[in-house]
């Protein structure tokens, strides 16, 4: 039996298989609402056959997004849509997650596929077109002369305001019916500069100490989980490591997972990376090492990401017990059928993974010889 395949159960929550899709950015939303965009580009993925379909990061205040067209679930009004999409997944069979995010110092950036800030007039209108001034742990922007803008440091009051928006958000997420909550805390965003002394020059009790950079993290963790209904899981995504001699070590992911273990945290997305300086080697599963040293030495289930894909090594992964969970993003975009295709690759050939309407891929396949039917 496939381990990939197997049911996986986090708190009162279970998973009808290992796969998942990971968050990605849209850049598609106004004010930050989710649309018919969001609902076909996450429903599709339900469709294909994946255990949780995580929604993209979605800002907990409007400063928080990285760009305009980001997700936000910063008011009541943006529920709504939401629940729609959640409902969807549930109904093809998947579970929904939500990433809450806070992009720091790294908001207030253009559209990715646009020229910079090239927005026509009318567009601006068309499209709720914004820019602000981003907040971050220190006043050091994240680069210079890559459409970055220069942060304000957060003060106490601004600290606070971030760990009640936060567990806000989860409060509005629970009442869009989803799943899970994960927080971001990776990639160079706001939390992830609060760890890292790359990013963090603070010398109050929000930095300085490991003790004092985890601090905020740990605060909103708290907050959030004491919002969250207690048989819903809680993951955290960390970059495990920031690949610069001078910031972030795996050895303070698996000390950081520890405490957000202690804190009501059920597993961990393990990805890397984020600040400017860093020598990343991407290469196929080339951050599994950092999911497996997280699961091992911090003690909690993890979930691995980056260039994954192959079915056999997905499936070597989960039964050898270097993570838990394997999560797709630019691999889901390209095959959204991911799961039911690889779960004929490793030999499973019933159809039970389709939805009923696309019963007639049995019927092809019957047809051609192939998949299950193939003779020889």
């Amino acid at each position: 039996m496939s381990k990939l395949f197997s049911p996986a159960t986090l708190r009162g929550l279970t998973l009808r298989n290992r796969t998942v899709v990971a968050p990605m950015c849209q850049y598609s939303a106004q004010d930050g609402f989710a649309n018919d965009w969001h609902l076909v580009h996450l429903g599709r993925f339900a469709i294909g056959g994946f255990g949780l379909v995580m929604q993209e990061a979605t800002a907990i205040v409007p400063e928080g997004r990285i760009s305009y067209g980001d997700l936000g679930l910063w008011k009541d009004e943006q529920i709504a849509p939401l629940k729609r999409i959640v409902d969807f997944l549930h109904s093809q069979g998947a579970a929904a997650g939500i990433q809450l995010a806070h992009a720091g110092r790294k908001a207030s950036t253009p559209v990715p596929w646009r020229k910079g800030f090239d927005e026509t007039d009318e567009e601006k209108l068309a499209l709720h077109f914004e820019r602000w001034t981003p907040v971050a742990p220190s006043a050091l922007i994240h680069a210079e002369n890559k459409e970055f803008t220069q942060p304000e440091a957060l003060d106490e009051a601004g600290i606070r305001n971030v760990i009640v928006s936060f567990a806000a958000a989860a409060r509005r997420a629970d009442r869009a019916g989803f799943d899970i909550v994960e927080i971001h805390a990776a990639h160079g965003y706001l939390l992830n500069q609060f760890l890292s002394p790359l990013a963090n020059k603070r010398t109050d009790r929000y930095g300085g100490s490991i003790e004092n950079r985890m601090r905020l993290l740990l605060e909103v963790t708290e907050a959030v989980r004491a919002v969250w209904p207690a048989e819903k899981p809680l993951l955290a995504r960390l970059s495990v490591s920031d690949w610069h001699p001078d910031g972030w070590q795996v050895e303070d992911s698996i000390v950081l997972t520890r405490e957000l273990k202690a804190r009501g945290v059920d597993a961990i997305d393990a990805s890397s990376g984020g600040f400017e300086g860093a020598v990343i080697p991407a290469a196929a599963d080339y951050q599994v090492p950092f999911a497996s040293a997280v699961r091992n030495e911090g003690g909690l289930p993890c979930m691995a990401v980056g260039l994954l894909g192959d079915a056999r090594r997905a499936e070597e992964i989960i039964a050898n017990g270097e993570a838990d969970f394997i999560a797709l993003a630019r691999g889901a975009l390209d095959d959204p059928n991911w799961p039911v295709h690889i779960r004929h690759e490793l030999g499973n050939h019933d159809y039970d993974l389709w939805p009923k309407p696309t019963n007639r891929v049995r019927e092809r396949d019957r047809s051609l010889g192939q998949r299950g039917f193939a003779t020889s």
